[in-house]
């Protein structure tokens, strides 16, 4: 089967399957102007598996809104620098069950079926062609170079979203859209921001450190010393990149005494846990989240190798950072090993995730429930940074801490990796989005049927068309005598 063959296919498989028809949500007038039922934040590829999502429910007043230009979306083209995704191959994701639709049917429609057996692991830049071509097949409604600045509830229930133009070759714009509903699709990092330990940021000028998210200018860094803080899978495929981009030597520098070696998320895949996960008890969820949190989710083993190949390659186990500053023009780290000078430090510390940390959400934040006002954990078990994660519900809506924040929150979508705690591995992550997609399309589905509650059962009662013309009894074509 060639690509076009397929993409015949997938128009078919939604045909036998009515994909596009008549929209059921009552358009709502505005004077201020057009009004969309759902605008999805982030074109990645969260962002257009809601999308596709919303539409197969007859939703399509929609747009999805991305920052970046067309083509890279998410981190695939940016930060992520691993050489291949993590994802087992097997596991579908924003196809949401139609097969034509999955990454194999578009690699083989390209490969073959023998081209797909030879494949290990997705290559990275693949899956970004893939979203592409998902993008596209589909005719999503994405507009490129919109950044999301603020989101300001209404009294009427409609949320005013003001952004910008990020285009370079246009002059710089600031509007408004408005939106019943909104997803924040944005990412593992949108919940939050990018973490890196004050003992760095507040003794070194940054151009001697960046964390493994930026946009890294590997070019003056060819034959220095550069050292990466992390033991984890980005800090891997950050080192083994910074090697081929021909930094002499990298010295990755783990806390712990061994690299971590269990992989929670393969364990979630087949029990149930990434698909069932919000149905437990906050005790449950709380618990299973803290043990997550204690593995950091190790390197793979064709990583791991592809990095530990290079001569310039250091491992230093056993040694957190105690110290860090500035000497010259290096930076010094002071470990329990003992003190080393380099040209440049990698940062793979990962992330915090607090609506506070939010600048679109600085309206609503302080109404926002976090978990430490809805769950104590016992002491043992407390984790400060579990605890400032949103507390959504099951279809990842935002919950108020109080009574005043119910209606500005209301429409409020949470579908990025702060999730984490509420919906388990789902939002972010390729394992869960055939599960996670459904559970959000379907939460917003209903939120505007019942918003429209009054109005639609008031058409249904007032209904009155005739469907039977059948005449009885039937009037005799003879006359008896």
């Amino acid at each position: 089967m060639s690509l076009a063959e397929l993409n015949q296919r997938v128009k078919t498989d939604l045909s036998y399957l009515a994909y596009g028809g008549a929209d059921w949500v009552r358009p709502l007038q505005h004077p201020a102007g057009h009004v969309y039922d759902v605008v999805i934040v982030g074109g990645g590829q969260s962002g257009l598996g809601a999308a596709f999502g919303l539409l197969r429910e007859r939703i399509s007043n929609i747009l999805v809104i991305d920052e970046n230009q067309e083509g890279v979306e998410g981190p695939w083209e940016t930060y992520a620098r691993m050489v291949t995704l993590r994802t087992p191959k097997h596991l579908t994701s924003i196809d949401l069950g139609i097969p034509s639709l999955t990454f194999r049917s578009w690699w083989e429609a390209q490969t073959g079926a023998e081209g797909w057996a030879a494949v290990d692991k997705i290559p990275r830049g693949d899956w970004m062609n893939y979203l592409r071509w998902y993008r596209h097949i589909l005719d999503l409604p994405v507009r490129n170079h919109v950044r999301l600045k603020l989101i300001e509830p209404t009294e009427e229930g409609i949320h005013r979203l003001h952004i910008e133009n990020t285009s370079s070759d246009s002059v710089s714009v600031n509007d408004v859209l408005l939106a019943r509903k909104v997803i924040l699709a944005t990412g593992i990092q949108g919940g939050g921001e990018w973490h890196v330990p004050p003992m760095i940021s507040n003794h070194l000028p940054s151009h001697l450190y960046a964390h493994t998210s930026a946009d890294i200018d590997f070019e003056p860094l060819k034959g220095k010393k550069v050292a990466i803080l992390g033991g984890g899978a980005s800090a891997f495929d950050n080192t083994h990149f910074a090697l081929t981009q021909g930094v002499g030597e990298a010295h990755v520098f783990v806390r712990r005494e061994q690299l971590p070696r269990i992989n929670p998320i393969r364990q979630m895949e087949v029990s149930g846990m990434i698909e069932r996960f919000a149905a437990l008890q906050d005790e449950d969820k709380y618990a299973a989240i803290g043990h997550f949190f204690k593995y950091n989710q190790p390197p793979t083993n064709d990583t791991f190798e592809r990095a530990s190949a290079w001569d310039g390659f250091h491992l230093h186990l056993g040694s957190p950072w105690l110290k860090v500053e500035q000497v010259g023009e290096q930076a010094v780290v002071t470990t329990p090993q003992g003190r080393f000078s380099f040209d440049f430090l990698i940062i793979s510390t990962g992330l915090l995730s607090d609506p506070a940390l939010r600048p679109e959400l600085k309206l609503v934040e302080s109404h926002i429930a976090r978990w430490s006002d809805k769950y104590t954990a016992p002491a043992d078990m407390a984790n400060p940074l579990l605890d400032a994660h949103p507390y959504l519900n099951a279809g990842f809506g935002l919950q108020s801490r109080d009574e005043a924040g119910k209606e500005r929150l209301h429409g409020l979508y949470v579908f990025n990796y702060s999730a984490l705690v509420s919906c388990g591995l789902s939002a972010s992550a390729i394992s869960g989005m055939r599960f996670a997609i459904p559970k959000l399309v379907g939460a917003i589905a209903d939120e505007l049927f019942l918003d429209d509650r009054a109005d639609i059962l008031h058409n249904f009662f007032a209904y009155a068309e005739d469907e039977f013309i059948g005449q009885w009894p039937k009037v005799a074509n003879t006359v008896d005598v």
